[in-house]
């Protein structure tokens, strides 16, 4: 068909017609909002480069919830900061900790909330490392047992599944060996099994406290210019019993995501990040973008690069919108 017999523009001139041959869809159920959980009480601290976004305290968490599910957004994934921090990031399976009281307080309030954890040791190390460490270098096997109580005691606590984001070798098969000989095998695994050394991190490590206070992360996250490893990370994770693989970032990595969405026939989720949220925010409030527009062609873009999950702190804005 060429034209004038064919053209493409019939079915652009209205917006019944676009909406109704329209291949990709957002919907909240696919959302899943990041919730910074802080020490104190009746605390809803702003982050300041992350318009929009706040630390709440653990009894700030059900507000927070409902006004989440209202939207039709039904999952959270929660980071913590701990009241203290120590070498070996003890607090990250405190029975106790912030993460702890935090799920059972939405499983008590709001039990029909998905609630995901991410398992990480980052925010919980002095040194703001992702591992224990010998000398200056991260250890690998070390860690991957702490990540494992971690886990399980955040299954203990209520969680629904867990993420394990700190990209040791082998912790995926660590935490579901864990999971399962304490009874937990219908906790889920979304793993970050793709996670770059990435710039776009920044705001993050400033709500969670968690920039290493020496050296980089380059040594365990992966190479932005690698392709060929992410499918390689994400096989071993499906082996070891990942139930969802993750890539992170999510805008920078929209071929990734096409990879593994056309490699794997897991879910895929992918994590649109601090630094690519911070910089829509921005833009629109300098006027130069309109940001609910590139908001709403943001996370479509994620969506129709292969994602079946966006982590995303524009999910409560753009189920508003989508809401009308």
């Amino acid at each position: 068909m060429v034209f004038p017999e064919y053209r493409p523009r019939r079915l652009r001139k209205n917006e019944s017609l676009r909406s109704l041959i329209r291949e990709t869809h957002l919907s909240p159920a696919q959302f899943v909002y990041p919730v910074f959980i802080a020490p104190g009480k009746n605390k809803r601290e702003e982050i300041p480069s992350m318009p929009g976004v706040f630390r709440l305290s653990v009894d700030q968490l059900q507000k927070e919830a409902r006004e989440c599910m209202d939207l039709g957004v039904n999952s959270m994934i929660l980071f913590g900061l701990p009241e203290k921090k120590d070498a070996m990031g003890s607090g990250a399976h405190a029975k106790d900790g912030i993460i702890q009281r935090g799920i059972k307080e939405l499983k008590n309030k709001a039990p029909e909330l998905t609630v995901i954890t991410d398992v990480c040791l980052c925010e919980y190390t002095d040194h703001g490392h992702c591992g224990c460490l010998i000398g200056d270098t991260v250890d690998n096997d070390a860690t991957l047992e702490i990540l494992a109580k971690t886990a399980l005691s955040h299954a203990q606590a209520g969680a629904d599944m867990v993420a394990p984001s700190d990209m040791m070798d082998g912790r995926v098969a660590e935490i579901r060996a864990a999971l399962d000989e304490h009874n937990y095998e219908m906790i889920p695994i979304m793993s970050y099994a793709v996670k770059y050394a990435s710039s776009f991190y920044g705001p993050f490590r400033d709500a969670a406290d968690c920039a290493p206070q020496f050296g980089d992360r380059r040594s365990y996250q992966m190479d932005p210019a690698n392709v060929r490893e992410a499918l390689r990370e994400a096989t071993l994770d499906v082996d070891e019993g990942a139930d969802i693989l993750m890539v992170k970032p999510a805008v920078a990595y929209l071929d990734i995501i096409s990879r593994l969405k056309d490699e794997f026939d897991l879910p895929i989720a992918a994590y649109h990040v601090s630094g690519e949220y911070a910089m829509i925010k921005a833009a629109a409030e300098r006027g130069w973008i309109d940001g609910d527009k590139v908001m709403a062609e943001t996370l479509l873009s994620i969506k129709r690069a292969g994602a079946d999950i966006i982590l995303t702190y524009f999910a409560k804005d753009m189920a508003r919108l989508l809401q009308g």
